[in-house]
């Protein structure tokens, strides 16, 4: 695996000294140098860095105004820094160091084998955070997904759906959401089993994923149920992405034990409005212009109107 440390010192000589002892000690694979903090931080923010040993005392920007600019940038909190010091002495300087985020320290002239030994120690710590991270947003995606479609599950489509309802309110944005059934569900799981009724939802899923903006959200509610959640998006607009998405579900055919099944959607659309004071009316609205569409004989979409009546849209053969 790739270690990269960044020796941030201007004496060369110690830079040229740090970086033989870390090569030779196997405890990094790549080092960087710079000669003030300033460039330090640039190299910081540019390059996946592992680990970073700082001078304190430096012409321009110094160790602790290096440590400040780092732990201004969130991303950069997590990578370890060891500070070099020119005297064992100076209590304040290494308490300062220290509560401005630095994680070590090592007084100059330092022992090579205390050198590798401390960065092998923070190196190691640093490895098992990004290990212990990484899980937790392993578990944060497997708790907010649907096992089955890989589509963000109800729970989590409401806390999302709760927060741009709020922010369309208080800034006054547009906000659409749809409902989509596939229709004749039932009939395919009766007739396939259920096997093939979850290749369907999984192929409804796939094709609704397409083409998403970046904050538009596409969820499991339940069952055979799915849902569009399309911020910053007037009721026409989000007409035309359900009418988008009917066509190419009704293009789509699954292939269950030899012959092809057609698979169609009944989409409800329903656009954020003044008399709609909190979400749960909006998803009503939806769900309402959804079985609407239902009872006009499926695949098609119908848009909730402002009042809360229902406007026919396109519909498929």
């Amino acid at each position: 695996m790739s270690t990269t440390v960044l020796i941030i010192d201007d004496s060369e000589t110690v830079r040229q000294r740090v970086q033989h002892v870390l090569l030779d000690g196997h405890v990094a694979t790549n080092v960087l140098f710079a000669k003030d903090g300033l460039e330090g931080f640039k190299l910081l923010l540019n390059n996946r860095i592992d680990l970073v040993l700082c001078d304190v005392v430096m012409p321009g920007i110094d160790g602790f105004k290096f440590l400040s600019l780092k732990k201004a940038r969130s991303e950069l909190v997590e990578v370890p820094v060891i500070m070099l010091a020119g005297t064992a002495s100076d209590v304040h300087a290494k308490v300062r160091g220290l509560e401005a985020g630095a994680s070590d320290y090592l007084t100059k002239p330092f022992d090579d084998e205390e050198l590798v030994a401390r960065v092998k120690v923070h190196l190691k710590i640093k490895g098992l955070q990004d290990e212990l991270r990484e899980k937790n947003q392993r578990l944060e995606e497997l708790s907010n997904t649907d096992g089955l479609t890989r589509v963000v599950n109800r729970r989590h489509l409401m806390e999302l759906l709760d927060l741009e309802f709020t922010r369309a309110r208080r800034y006054n944005n547009a906000l659409s959401f749809v409902m989509v059934d596939i229709d004749h569900f039932k009939a395919i799981n009766d007739r396939y089993g259920h096997q093939v009724g979850d290749e369907a939802l999984t192929a409804v899923a796939s094709v609704l994923r397409q083409d998403l903006r970046r904050n538009d959200v596409i969820g499991r509610y339940g069952g055979e149920e799915f849902s569009l959640l399309l911020p910053e998006t007037v009721g026409d607009g989000a007409r035309v992405v359900a009418e988008r998405y009917r066509k190419r579900l009704e293009e789509y055919q699954l292939n269950a034990q030899g012959e092809r099944i057609r698979l169609t959607a009944s989409f409800g659309v329903a656009e954020l409005a003044p008399e709609l004071t909190n979400l749960d009316a909006l998803v009503r609205r939806a769900d309402a212009a959804m079985y609407q569409a239902k009872h006009q004989g499926r695949n098609r979409v119908v848009v909730a109107a402002m009042d809360g009546s229902t406007e026919r849209d396109n519909v498929g053969s």
